[in-house]
């Protein structure tokens, strides 16, 4: 079954049960900011488990003490779909965890 395009209202609904992340172009974003450099990497790569449960896989950038996180869906044009949805809501869930803000 094909991934649909959300509208921009769709996707501006979502957003605000998304708090930090925001519409930057085709790309739902967020960056986290963490107490270290171990503790950055730490959610990297939890990020990384997530994403292969999903099946769904977005562009991390580690910093120093950042983590950034972009994400669309290549099958659906480049557009943001439900899958990006809820791979942003996976991250919000452990982001806490990591001590991420």
């Amino acid at each position: 079954m094909p991934v649909e395009p959300l509208s921009r209202q769709e996707i501006e609904n979502r957003l605000t049960e998304l708090p930090g992340w925001s519409l930057d172009g085709d790309r739902l974003t967020r960056v986290y900011r963490l107490a270290s450099h171990a503790a950055a990497t730490a959610m990297v790569v939890h990020i990384a488990q997530v994403q292969d449960e999903l099946d769904h896989h977005s562009d991390l950038t580690l910093g120093y003490d950042t983590v950034s996180v972009s994400v669309h869906t290549h099958s659906a044009g480049g557009a943001v779909t439900e899958k990006d949805v809820e791979l942003a809501r996976r991250v919000e869930d452990l982001a806490p965890g990591h001590g991420a803000h």
